[in-house]
């Protein structure tokens, strides 16, 4: 990934791990340990990051600019947590990763490999 760039693509493929961090925090800001617990769940533990993992992954989103950190107040007990969402080149970059995805399955299932998911498939 180039750091700061304008350019989404630059920022394409992501790594399973890193777009599951992103898909954790798309619908609202949230601290470490809640994004583990939602990525072990979503994916319904065929995904375990390790502390260590996620720490590493999110100072990489945070050096792009794809996250940032913002004050947590419902975390007021616990000064250490730190809660983070996307940028909006952060959901950009999830949003493209998103689509890539997108047309590889369409194409896996034009080939029979997995069934078509759902009919409204067709890119508008």
């Amino acid at each position: 990934m180039r750091e700061n760039s304008p350019d989404v693509e630059a920022y394409l493929p992501l790594t399973a791990p890193v777009f599951h961090v992103m898909l954790a925090l798309a619908d609202e800001p949230k601290h470490g340990y809640a994004i583990l617990k939602e990525v072990d769940e979503r994916t319904q533990r065929k995904v375990q990051l390790s502390s260590g993992t996620l720490y590493a992954i999110m100072k990489r989103l945070l050096n792009d600019g794809l996250i940032e950190e913002i004050e947590d107040r419902r975390a007021q007990t616990d000064e250490r947590r730190r809660s983070y969402r996307l940028t909006r080149l952060g959901r950009r970059v999830a949003e493209s990763e998103a689509r890539r995805m997108e047309d590889l399955l369409r194409t896996a299932a034009e080939k029979r490999l997995i069934r078509k998911l759902h009919q409204g498939w067709e890119r508008s």
